[in-house]
């Protein structure tokens, strides 16, 4: 792991109390490092795990030449002629099943999708464009149809063998678990999970199933947090709420920092009399940012906490509950793929008309909850939500999108183009 000092050096306008989102990110990748040990596992098992090496394809793909459709196979140098061609039917090839003849000058097999290409043809006519000619045993085309060498699959077209299948740093897919097997590969070499130890902190916090009393409010962040961490497929240590009181903070954090390989809490890194979390940051480890030039999530902690001789990527998140989801996608979701060794998982930023107006001053970035949706004529337009407050959960609930207005956005108009980021592209 690069330490924090190597992370910020070079870099511009460092401002821990004022840090944009462009350069905290800068920071969060230069100091999170992947965990260094790698398992074998089985390919179903594999799903949403990082590759450790590369995949070496042990074989071509295709193994051998054979038809992309459904068609007739033949020598193309007949179509050299040009005007019609004609030519008898000598067999036919199935996948599974080949012709084991050879098609000699004039003939042709009929073959379909995916089966072996027939000694002496290199070309496939489609079906469709043939006509039957003198009964069912000839065929009929325009030499015009199709040009010499088409719709045919050629040996290692798709993968070679002794090149990489799949490179080391690939976040594992079904295409993916399709294509190793596909290769006949039973078992892949990916790195270990990574550990994320979470808790929230405050007296006014319950679990849910615990009662509440005046002034208690249920505590919804490590919900959020379990099912943001879960969806990345990263094992989960859930500490629980930890009450406001800087030695459980500081055990909690302790315990963490040995057990997990990076640590997010929610809550308690503002600046209120009884917000001790970012005090017990300090002492047990660097702190190099703690706000950010961003709504919501403007009281955001990063930096390392060391331990007994373990380290820990830090994570302090704020206590609002919709700041909580705004921070962990836009800024900790990097930082934890970069541990699992992840190659970057950039999601696209689409940009869309807005609805309606968007009050903006610059200086910050504003993440805005908006729903995505098609007018009435098929066009895309992206609506925002009515309540952006950071301690409103229901409008993060309600949408599916994010409007994305950059550092030195100002105000927006109604049919401005607005850039979005869809939820579903964030994991």
């Amino acid at each position: 792991m690069t330490t924090l000092d190597d992370a910020l050096a070079g870099l511009p306008d460092y401002d821990p109390n004022h840090m944009t989102v462009e350069l905290a990110r800068a920071i969060i990748a230069r100091t999170a490092r992947a965990v260094s040990a790698i398992e074998r596992v089985a390919v179903r098992d594999a799903l949403g795990r990082v590759l450790g090496r590369d995949v070496i394809s042990p074989l071509n793909v295709p193994a051998f030449e054979n038809a992309a459709m459904d068609g007739y196979a033949f020598a193309g140098s007949a179509l050299a002629a040009g005007g019609d061609v004609r030519l008898r039917v000598a067999g036919r090839s199935l996948a599974g099943r080949p012709f084991d003849g050879v098609a000699a000058a004039g003939e042709c097999v009929r073959i379909m999708t995916g089966a072996l290409m027939p000694a002496g043809c290199d070309t496939v006519i489609p079906q469709e464009q043939v006509r039957r000619a003198d009964g069912p045993e000839f065929v009929t085309f325009p030499a015009s149809a199709v040009t010499p060498g088409r719709h045919v699959r050629h040996i290692g077209e798709d993968l070679a063998a002794g090149h990489p299948a799949l490179h080391a740093g690939k976040r594992l897919r079904p295409a993916a678990l399709g294509l190793l097997a596909s290769l006949g590969i039973a078992e892949v070499p990916v790195r270990r999970r990574i550990r994320v130890a979470f808790f929230s902190t405050g007296d006014e916090l319950r679990s849910v199933g615990e009662p509440l009393a005046p002034g208690n409010l249920y505590d919804s962040n490590r919900y959020t947090l379990y099912g943001m961490l879960q969806r990345l497929g990263v094992e989960v240590l859930d500490l629980g709420v930890v009450a406001d009181d800087p030695q459980a903070i500081e055990d909690t954090l302790r315990m963490a920092c040995r057990d997990a390989d990076a640590v997010i809490t929610s809550g308690g890194v503002s600046v209120g009399e009884a917000d001790f979390t970012r005090e017990m940051m300090t002492r047990l480890g660097n702190v190099v940012f703690w706000k950010m030039a961003m709504r919501p999530g403007r009281p955001f902690a990063f930096g390392e906490l060391e331990c007994d001789g373990h380290r820990a990527l830090l994570f302090g998140l704020p206590g609002n509950p919709a700041a909580v989801m705004a921070s962990f996608y836009h800024l900790v979701r990097d930082g934890l793929f970069a541990l699992m060794g992840a190659e970057p998982q950039a999601v696209p930023r689409l940009p869309v008309p807005t609805t309606t107006a968007i009050a903006k001053r610059p200086g910050r970035t504003e993440f805005l909850r908006a729903i995505l949706a098609a007018d009435g004529q098929g066009r895309w337009q992206v609506t925002v939500a009515d309540a952006q407050s950071a301690g409103i959960l229901r409008t993060m609930s309600e949408a599916n999108c994010f409007v994305t207005l950059d550092t030195a956005r100002a105000d927006v108009a109604a049919g401005e183009l607005v850039d979005v980021i869809v939820f579903d592209g964030l994991v």
